[in-house]
């Protein structure tokens, strides 16, 4: 439970309908699974970030900084200190006029905005790497197709340096400007971020990505919009969409695929309770209904197991495990 004095202090920051207690975390993370967490605080501008995070770090609060909660298993017992997230629901999304962005865009550009200004995109960590891929092709802009299908944040791509279809963020992006934690904001290029596979510079510090500003090229608008399409299409056709997961489970290990290393263990179908492997792409495991975290996470230790008892390869999770279980 948050003590009254740190409520009070949380109040005094943020209106109160930006702050919820006892939060049911099923509701803000893709496997639809998880307890309630002690509060669940939204900020939306830079200086709300600032402020809560500092409050939290003077007061000692544990603390997690969530974006879609779509690489995240929540425990069923929740998770015992503040959630903070900039991420709205996708109709509040704002594409904001060119007139407005540039090199001297100010602190008070929103945490889930997003803006155009010639080949340049800047977006805020709280706005989805769909909305920023969205306006990228409604600008006849071309390098972030593979992101229209990431249902992520533009905050915790950068975390994971995210990417699909021979896309990633690492190639595209051009500054990020984080808040430090001594407070301090400060903007990193890109070559400062150390992305790697499913990994960056935030993986290793305690900064809060605050926003991007992704390079793009002039392209062919109805070619960049046939791109958008193929690759929706082959995510329907070959990823379990119909079902709440937190899309691959597992890290591709080098010279293997995740997927076909599941499925020649005899692992497709294999269940714990509403937890399974999914029969459609051996590397997603998918709540079918009715799944505890609990469940799912018994299932990855499964696989993890029995795949390295079949091919001697250790798979590791590209999954957070948060919270008590």
């Amino acid at each position: 439970m948050i003590h009254t004095a740190l409520q009070e202090e949380m109040g005094r920051i943020l209106p109160s309908e930006q702050i919820r207690y006892n939060e049911p975390m099923d509701r803000h993370c893709s496997f639809r699974t998880g307890g309630p967490a002690d509060a669940l605080v939204l900020v939306r501008t830079e200086e709300e970030m600032a402020s809560i995070l500092k409050l939290l770090r003077d007061s000692g609060e544990p603390y997690f900084l969530l974006g879609r909660g779509t690489n995240l298993l929540i425990g069923d017992g929740g998770y015992r200190g503040v959630i903070v997230t900039a991420a709205t629901a996708p109709s509040a999304e704002k594409v904001q006029t060119a007139a407005v962005c540039g090199e001297d865009l100010s602190g008070a550009f929103p945490l889930d905005g997003i803006c155009v200004d010639g080949n340049r995109i800047t977006a805020g960590a709280g706005a989805t790497l769909k909305a920023a891929a969205m306006a990228a092709m409604e600008h006849g802009l071309t390098g972030l197709e593979f992101a229209a299908g990431i249902p992520g944040t533009v905050g915790g791509g950068l975390v994971m340096n995210a990417g699909a279809y021979g896309g990633e963020m690492r190639l595209t992006v051009r500054t990020v400007r984080l808040l430090m934690p001594d407070g301090s904001v400060q903007e990193y290029a890109a070559d400062q971020m150390e992305f790697g596979y499913r990994t960056s510079l935030l993986r290793r510090i305690e900064a809060a990505a605050l926003r991007a500003q992704f390079e793009l090229t002039p392209g062919d608008p109805d070619r960049i919009r046939a791109r958008v399409l193929e690759l929706a299409e082959q995510r329907r056709s070959k990823q379990p969409l119909e079902f709440p997961s937190a899309g691959s489970t597992f890290k591709r290990p080098e010279g293997y695929f995740a997927g076909k290393l599941i499925m020649d263990a005899g692992l497709a179908g294999y269940s714990v309770g509403g937890a399974q492997v999914s029969e459609k792409h051996c590397g997603f495991v998918i709540n079918r209904g009715g799944a505890t975290s609990a469940q799912i996470r018994t299932l990855i230790s499964d696989v993890q197991k029995k795949v390295f008892e079949d091919s001697g390869v250790r798979l590791e999770r590209e999954v957070i495990f948060l919270g008590d279980f």
